[in-house]
């Protein structure tokens, strides 16, 4: 299957459906980071606080894949931020990941209290200018964090990936995102399963489309217009989730899935 790519603000593209490896132990990645890439997935997303950079790394390599067939994010955490901190994180999680460029960076949460978000993005804006990263961006940032990042910003952020599902929509959000020219990506896309995977308008639309209700989320965030990066360590689920391709939900479903925000 072929999945769609986003362009981003700068001409890079992105594709829009990737694989998260939050909470998947390191034990395990290097597995299913390798089974996702050979279901089609060319689009991982890690971080150096879930620790398993290293494994992201090793999987991408023994894939057989040529680099740039696959797209990696990684992050700086909070505990790095600041102008020099976050080169030295930079370097440490290139070391762990193995690679010489890395595809996407990261502030991974706003850390506005510790008044280093501007220091860190600067630091961000330095590696991107020279070359070590093809695109930077921040993670959980809401429309006034972003504000007083961008009053200081040279370069826009390409990506802010906050938690986003048909429960939690974050329409503020997305419009900030949009009137910066900056792709929304979805952590959590599923909701973390559970209730919206058993949502009756979720099940009804599965069966209309004779598919899962995960494959049915992940339809609507690629109508949207949002990326999504789905987690699983179970091969079934892994194939499943990438499977969201075969059939597509028209405006009633649409608005549907649409009115189950919760804000």
């Amino acid at each position: 299957m072929s999945v769609p790519n986003v362009v981003l603000n700068n001409g890079i593209e992105i594709p829009q459906l990737g694989f998260g490896v939050w909470r998947v132990p390191s034990g395990q990645t290097r597995e299913v980071v390798a089974k996702a890439l050979q279901v089609g997935y060319r689009h991982i997303d890690t971080a150096k606080l879930y620790a398993n950079e290293e494994e992201v790394g090793a999987a991408v390599r023994d894939s057989g894949l040529e680099r740039d067939q696959v797209f990696v994010t990684s992050k700086v955490w909070n505990d790095d931020q600041g102008y020099d901190r976050t080169l030295r994180a930079f370097d440490a999680s290139m070391d762990r990941l193995g690679f010489e460029v890395l595809d996407l960076y990261l502030i991974h949460w706003p850390a506005d209290d510790l008044g280093t978000s501007v220091e860190t993005w600067k630091a961000m804006e330095k590696l991107y200018l020279d070359g070590r990263i093809r695109a930077i961006g921040v993670s959980n940032f809401g429309p006034d964090h972003l504000g007083r990042l961008l009053a200081d910003a040279e370069v826009t952020p390409a990506v802010n990936q906050v938690e986003l599902n048909p429960y939690r929509q974050r329409r503020a959000v997305r419009e900030a995102d949009a009137e910066h020219g900056i792709a929304t990506e979805a952590w959590a896309p599923l909701a973390k399963g559970g209730e919206l995977l058993s949502d009756p308008v979720v099940t009804r639309l599965a069966a209309t489309h004779e598919a899962t209700p995960a494959q049915v989320v992940l339809r609507w965030h690629l109508q949207v217009g949002t990326i999504a990066i789905p987690k699983s360590v179970t091969p079934s689920r892994i194939e499943e989730n990438f499977a969201a391709f075969g059939f597509e939900l028209d405006e009633e479903e649409l608005a549907a899935l649409e009115a189950l925000d919760r804000d």
